[in-house]
């Protein structure tokens, strides 16, 4: 039995070649909020030679209207031969300091291009939480007016919210992406995997991933992983190096001077990227709330059963069951991350709209792994024991 499917709009993981779609003769690919302004790279990328979407997305200046395709660009060149000297000098516009989410942007779009360049075949871990769809919104900017030249790669739990799946299977198919799907089920179903006795599948994860890169031979694959989150991925790299096993090796890392990133592995060896590696949870929502970025509803508040556990509110569901002695009820809460139902708590909040988020976050002291997820709770060193294992 295969352990990889893919949704049938996609192509077959039979052919894991196919999917690595070239950006020259690609139609536009629409950003995931559907605004294809938005879509469009920034100015701030390194390296990418394209103007700013903002500035795009209001049309075109008045001395391009008349001009061929690409004239837009060269208004500005057009421009400044009219002057000379001093006058030249004098009429051209300041350069307006970049903020820091044009300035993380940026980073992050160079990390993006700089891997696809490097790599022969990446993909991009998508799990539908709010971190992987703000790293595909950057790769929607990087590689516009191209499609996204890579696939996305699930690892399905089976625990897994229903309304992150819908999400999920909603965004691949209106950016036209080619999804590759890890199933810990099946694993679970061959005997390879057995059920952990506190009913969670999220330490599971790692094999089915691993088995996804080898069958598909992927060399890079982009991770949401923040410096932020957990002491773990505070000693990580932008660009890590995984062995022949999939392990992380804190030792064997390189250092990584200025933008340089060093991506040279041998075979059986890949490398996993972090693009927004420097982003805090905070820099995220802020990003959310500026591009318009859309984000399954868990992550805003609405009214849900929920009953108290290891001082989380979980969800009641068909993996997620309360015992004898922990009372139903109904609570406005959101998800400040969105994992397993079986290891993911909600927090109460009012915050409906990103603005509210926002403002939330803005004023929290702890992070929204140690807040919520009880897969962190497990040890002290438990998301780096995983790391260790395989596990991003």
């Amino acid at each position: 039995m295969s352990n990889l499917s893919t949704t049938t709009t996609v192509t077959s993981a039979s052919d894991p070649v196919a999917g690595y779609a070239s950006t020259a003769d690609a139609a536009p690919a629409p950003s995931l909020d559907g605004n294809a302004a938005s879509s469009m790279p920034s100015s701030s990328g390194s390296g990418s030679g394209l103007p700013n979407a903002r500035k795009l997305a209001s049309g075109p200046s008045s001395d391009a209207l008349d001009a061929t395709p690409g004239a837009a660009f060269a208004a500005p060149a057009r421009r400044s031969g009219r002057l000379s000297g001093a006058a030249s000098a004098a009429a051209a516009p300041r350069s307006d300091r970049l903020s820091s989410l044009d300035t993380l942007e940026s980073e992050a779009i160079h990390i993006i291009r700089e891997v696809v360049a490097e790599f022969e075949r990446p993909a991009l871990l998508f799990s539908g939480g709010k971190d992987s769809v703000v790293m595909l919104h950057l790769a929607t900017k990087a590689f516009w007016p191209g499609k996204v030249p890579f696939p996305v790669l699930h690892v399905d739990t089976g625990h897994n919210f229903p309304e992150v799946i819908e999400f999920r299977d909603r965004t691949v198919e209106r950016l036209g992406l080619r999804l590759v799907v890890g199933s810990v089920q099946e694993f679970i179903d061959s005997g390879e995997l057995a059920e952990r006795a506190d009913g969670t599948r999220n330490p599971l994860q790692t094999v089915p991933l691993l088995d996804a890169i080898a069958r598909n031979k992927f060399d890079a694959v982009f991770g949401g992983g923040r410096r932020d989150e957990d002491k773990a991925r505070a000693k990580e790299r932008i660009l890590s190096l995984r062995d022949e096993f999939g392990q992380w090796d804190p030792r064997n890392q390189r250092p990584e001077l200025w933008n340089l990133y060093n991506g040279r592995h041998t075979v059986g060896q890949h490398v996993r990227a972090f693009p927004i590696s420097n982003w805090t949870e905070l820099d995220v929502w802020r990003y959310i709330e500026r591009e318009g970025i859309e984000l399954p509803g868990l992550y805003y508040a609405h009214d849900r059963e929920v009953f108290a556990r290891d001082g989380m509110w979980r969800a009641v569901g068909e993996v997620s069951q309360p015992r004898d002695d922990e009372p139903v009820t109904t609570k406005t809460v959101r998800y400040r991350t969105v994992g397993d139902m079986s290891c993911t708590g909600a927090v109460e909040s009012a915050a409906a709209t990103v603005h509210d988020v926002v403002i939330e976050v803005a004023a929290s002291t702890i992070t929204e792994r140690g807040a919520t997820r009880a897969d962190d709770r497990i040890s002290e060193a438990a998301m780096e024991d995983r790391k260790k294992d395989g596990y991003f």
